[in-house]
């Protein structure tokens, strides 16, 4: 803690890193699904909360279930992804607290009050779907985020019974350059930063 990381993983994690959108025909092992995992798991949430739900999508069968459900234009980023993560939120989330967060009682804030539960678990589990993006490209993998797709659908097909949610879902594996679009611009500091 409190060391800084050298120019090259800051290169890898932001600065020269890209969203995917042509994979290479390299497939991504479950053995390095679960090094995602473990990396990804240590970033904090509010009183270690950690609503996310991950589906890793691989198979082709998996695959049949989802590319319908996602938007025309991402259908090639899906279909052609070694795997695709679907970060998703369990709405009960809080069910897990008196494990996850021993030291006083979290349950009683979320258990009957489920607009806050639903907006906690979505802020929580987006920290937590970039922490997974940043796992990955720790690991020397590419992601391809994406929102285009029926949450609705994807809910229905993956998680049924209503209680976990679909956030956004990630492809990852190893990208093809040629699919790289050009760096697009961001705003400066003082655009959208300020110091009071």
């Amino acid at each position: 803690m409190g060391t800084p990381v050298d120019a090259a993983a800051l290169d890898t994690l932001f600065r020269t890193a890209r969203t995917q959108n042509k994979w290479l025909d390299k497939p991504v092992s479950t053995e390095q699904l679960i090094a995602i995992y473990d990396l990804m798991k240590w970033g904090p949430t509010s009183a270690n909360s950690f609503p996310v739900r991950i589906v890793f999508v691989v198979s082709a069968d998996g695959k049949k279930r989802l590319v319908p459900l996602v938007f025309e234009g991402n259908r090639p980023k899906v279909t052609t992804a070694p795997a695709t993560a679907i970060i998703a939120y369990d709405t009960r989330f809080y069910d897990w607290l008196p494990r996850l967060f021993p030291h006083r009682d979290m349950r009683s804030a979320f258990v009957d009050k489920p607009q806050f539960a639903e907006v906690s678990a979505f802020r929580n589990s987006s920290l937590q779907g970039a922490y997974f993006m940043l796992a990955a490209r720790t690991l020397g993998l590419d992601c391809g985020p994406m929102s285009g797709f029926d949450n609705e659908g994807v809910d229905r097909e993956f998680f049924p019974g209503g209680r976990v949610k679909s956030n956004f879902i990630c492809a990852i594996g190893y990208g093809d350059p040629s699919g790289v679009l050009d760096r697009l611009p961001r705003p400066s500091f003082n655009e959208v930063c300020q110091v009071v």
